[in-house]
């Protein structure tokens, strides 16, 4: 166990004591000591957390078990106008394993270095979110603000299949098919910009099945699997190039708009001396919404053809999704989003994010969501050793979102919403 830098109590940081710390950051550290940490998270802990947190801000929670074991809790700040769409604010309450050889403090003691840089797994990804949702919400309702539009404040045991859970059960059970606005995870920025992203790429994950003459190890055997296997794995790194120079040379591309390719697997083979009947590769690709995922399938099936006969592929993933957010001034959501951005002197950056969240799911039912988190001037470090967030920015960051909130729960109805 790595040694815990804060002293016996926990509470302090290298840098100062809890007597002298914003409490909307003690807060915060409080929340990343929870161990949420697969492969075994103690959501009830979460659970626990949230409730205080919900009694705390006098606001209702809901509990919905949407399989066994897995909880999502709803805090609601009902509006003025609750027959008017709603804005929802999802944060998940997991994190990722981590490796504590790697790390420089324990990573779930929450150390506050002289610098102000907090350590701990999820302090990008996500919990910093969920307390800064929490503290701007906190500071709107002791100024006395309302608003017209309901807020929920989702928070997901998980990202995927228990979000796909949720949402087909608060649709069809829950009488909540009227949210409107989400805003969800994004990613720092190390400049002093703040991105947002309106789109996913789509993950793919192929295999490609490539079946042989087998034999003896000691001969020139013809038409193997893995000459084919070669062919393929050829055609697709090719393409990885191609791909990575094309972002590589260019000034206006990002990460989001190529296709990245990785081989992540390669099975076959019984003995060293024996030829094998098949082998197999499997691949990881991330393609932009704006791609033509038709014409790339075509492109699989060319390659395959071509890598010999009986080659074959499929998948253990394929989405196609191809909806993202407007993000022109026009739409209500954005002008507020935006607007509100612009007048705190704020420099956003609009991205296709290059892995995979939970919006996905949300573009899917043709509903606008975002994903965002206010981090600039910040390493991106999720889901590696020595995560931290600065709490300078972290604060900044509940200040963020007390300015986005009342924007985006006032905007006027919509056409269908008189």
């Amino acid at each position: 166990m790595l040694p815990d830098k804060d002293g016996p109590s926990g509470g302090g940081g290298v840098q100062d004591g809890p007597r002298t710390e914003d409490p909307s950051v003690t807060l915060f550290r409080e929340y990343l000591r929870l161990k949420t940490v697969h492969p075994e998270p103690d959501y009830d802990a979460a659970l626990r957390f949230l409730e205080r947190m919900a009694e705390e801000l006098g606001l209702p929670i809901k509990k919905v078990e949407v399989c066994p074991g897995r909880v999502v809790a709803i805090i609601t700040w009902v509006g003025s106008r609750p027959e008017l769409k709603s804005v929802v604010l999802n944060s998940h309450t997991d994190v990722v394993p981590v490796y504590e050889e790697h790390w420089k403090y324990d990573p779930f003691a929450a150390v506050k270095d002289a610098d102000g840089n907090i350590y701990g797994r999820g302090s990008q990804d996500m919990k910093c979110v969920t307390i800064q949702y929490i503290e701007a919400i906190r500071r709107l309702k002791a100024a006395g603000k309302r608003f017209s539009r309901t807020i929920h404040l989702t928070f997901v045991p998980g990202q995927t299949s228990t979000f796909v859970q949720f949402k087909l059960h608060t649709i069809q059970c829950l009488n909540l098919d009227f949210w409107l606005f989400h805003l969800f995870t994004g990613l720092a920025n190390p400049t002093n910009a703040y991105t947002v992203f309106y789109g996913e790429r789509n993950p793919w994950w192929i295999t490609v099945h490539c079946p042989g003459s087998p034999g003896h190890g000691s001969r020139f055997v013809e038409n193997t699997a893995a000459e084919k296997l070669r062919r393929v794995i050829n055609s697709f790194l090719e393409f990885r190039e191609k791909e990575k120079h094309r972002l590589n040379t260019s000034e206006c591309l990002t990460l989001g708009d190529v296709t990245t390719v990785n081989m992540t697997m390669v099975k076959g083979g019984v003995a060293y001396n024996v030829v094998p009947a098949e082998m197999d590769v499997s691949f990881d690709l991330r393609i932009p919404p704006t791609d033509n995922l038709q014409e790339f399938e075509e492109k699989i099936k060319a390659w395959c053809k071509e890598a010999g006969e009986d080659v074959t592929y499929d998948f253990a993933q394929k989405h196609m999704d191809q909806n993202f957010t407007c993000t022109e001034e026009s739409d209500p959501w954005w002008h507020a989003f935006s607007s509100t951005c612009k007048a705190m002197n704020m420099t956003v950056k609009k991205e296709i994010f290059p892995a995979a969240t939970d919006s996905r799911f949300i573009r899917e039912e043709g509903l606008p969501a975002i994903g965002f988190s206010p981090m600039n001037l910040t390493p991106i470090l999720l889901h590696d050793h020595n995560e931290y967030l600065n709490e300078q920015v972290f604060l900044r960051g509940i200040q963020v979102y007390e300015r986005l909130l009342p924007a985006l729960a006032s905007v006027p109805p919509l056409s269908g919403e008189e």
